[in-house]
């Protein structure tokens, strides 16, 4: 892992453009978010939180990708 003071002030790492690229979209859009349809216990392998992780951690790649000019 880099150290925080081995860029210049001011210079942003791609890392962190991205991460506030991701939290701007989810935040926005409601991206990963799944809709509950009813109260109760729900069958299925995953937990919402899970799902919701995963898309988050997809999401994370996709900013990274497009801020370092990656298709």
């Amino acid at each position: 892992m880099e150290e925080r003071g081995a860029t210049p002030p001011g210079v942003r790492r791609d890392e962190d453009i991205a991460l506030d690229l991701m939290k701007f979209v989810a935040v926005t859009t409601g991206y990963g978010r799944t809709s509950s349809a009813g109260a109760g216990f729900q069958a299925g392998g995953e937990s919402k939180a899970e799902d919701y992780a995963r898309h988050l951690l997809d999401l994370y790649g996709q900013c990274l990708a497009a801020v370092q000019g990656k298709k």
